[in-house]
């Protein structure tokens, strides 16, 4: 009986991208731990500093379109959405518009582990 396995291409891909999954889950856990660990972590070959950033954006559609009363659908396109909110536009551009942008702005932590070789 001959058990010899002919893998295809695809056999191939499927199985690079499973281990690419796993090590980057690996990877993952290993940054997690390196974020408590403080702000450098010095290895043998290597050496990890932890970043963090914000990340801000705005729903500009969502905060136009609650100011001016119309109704967005699910389904519509921007453009669409822009032209809804266009026919009732209506700010104050001095009182409404910075609270109405502050109102719909999100900020986001954004953390990286950099590794260079040292």
């Amino acid at each position: 009986m001959n058990n010899d396995l002919s893998f295809s291409p695809v056999d191939t891909l499927g199985n690079l991208l499973a281990q690419i999954a796993d090590l980057e889950a690996q990877a993952e856990k290993i940054k997690d731990q390196l974020k408590n660990d403080g702000k450098t972590v010095e290895g043998v070959m290597y050496k990890a500093t932890y970043v963090e950033a914000n990340r801000s954006s705005t729903n500009w559609v969502a905060m136009f379109a609650a100011k001016t009363g119309v109704q967005i659908g699910a389904k519509d396109t921007a453009a669409q959405a822009w032209s809804k909110i266009a026919v009732k536009f209506g700010f104050e551009a001095e009182k409404e518009l910075p609270q109405a942008i502050a109102d719909n702005t999100t900020t986001t932590a954004v953390f990286s582990i950099k590794v260079t070789a040292r």
